[in-house]
């Protein structure tokens, strides 16, 4: 198995940044693919940006695109979202997640075995 803790979230005024820190414990870091989700109040749980085990391969949902950067730092066992020029509707609980590492990126949260407690990001107008 494998323990996640996020950090970084808080209040930002529209155009802000945050950077967002998941930290791992347990089980070898690198076998696992990572991700970052977030739901807002009476929305759905959406996928925000995906790593590859290696960092080779990432996606983006078109939402975020251009404006958030996901990364890692396997001798550290810490992925990284770095968001950029924040919008209001970027406000949610963040969480990051991880699965077994696969050929092929999964998207979608439901595909994501191993979740943290999710830290809070609000924009404000």
């Amino acid at each position: 198995q494998v323990q996640l803790a996020e950090s970084g979230g808080g209040l930002v005024q529209t155009g802000g940044s945050l950077r967002l820190t998941c930290a791992a414990s347990g089980r070898t870091f690198s076998s696992y693919d990572m991700g970052w989700f977030r739901q807002a109040p009476g929305k759905e749980r959406e996928s925000v940006a995906i790593i590859s085990w290696s960092g080779g391969s990432t996606y983006y949902a078109d939402s975020v695109k251009g404006r958030f950067t996901i990364s890692r730092d396997n001798a550290k066992n810490t992925v990284y979202l770095q968001m950029n020029s924040l919008k209001p509707e970027d406000t949610a609980v963040y969480y990051c997640a991880a699965t077994i590492r696969n050929i092929v990126l999964a998207v979608p949260w439901s595909q994501y075995d191993y979740w943290g407690q999710g830290t809070q990001v609000t924009v404000t107008s």
